[in-house]
């Protein structure tokens, strides 16, 4: 039934900030952005009088995966909510790194708020492999994550 993971959709407060951040600091590609409204819009998100802004980015040559969708809700406005990663719902997108002690360091440099350092863990007794991990946040605090396989 399905085929392929086609984008990861977050639903943030100022479009051309998250652009900025997705593009500039994490760089992803930036394909391009469109607006939303009218009938089949109200049905698909379920919103009476609903206007979106939607950009969406890809990866490059040294990120694969599936693009990402920004949605800005301009009406009605999106609800604020406090992402966590012990609530329900998508816990956060993780980003596979090289060196993640290098690529914590650049963000850190670029004003990017992180959880914690990086952490080491060692799932081999679990038939999984030996990895560095760290959480950080864009800038609606919607957790992102990094990660280096070890071995």
């Amino acid at each position: 039934m399905l085929k392929n993971v086609c984008h990861i959709g977050l639903t943030i407060s100022n479009l051309n900030n998250s652009i900025k951040f997705y593009r500039d600091t994490l760089g992803l590609n930036y394909l391009g952005k469109m607006t939303m409204s009218g009938e089949n819009t109200e049905i698909l998100f379920n919103l009476n009088n609903c206007f979106a802004k939607i950009a969406y980015l890809k990866c490059n040559e040294q990120i694969s995966g599936p693009s990402i969708e920004l949605i800005e809700f301009v009406n009605p406005k999106a609800a604020k909510v406090k992402p966590s990663l012990n609530s329900i719902s998508i816990s956060e997108i993780c980003f596979q790194v090289p060196d993640i002690d290098a690529a914590y360091e650049t963000l850190i440099q670029k004003g990017v708020e992180f959880i914690s350092p990086p952490q080491y863990f060692d799932f081999t007794p679990d038939g999984f492999s030996k990895s560095k991990a760290v959480y950080f946040k864009d800038p609606d605090g919607i957790v992102l994550e990094l990660l280096e396989e070890l071995e």
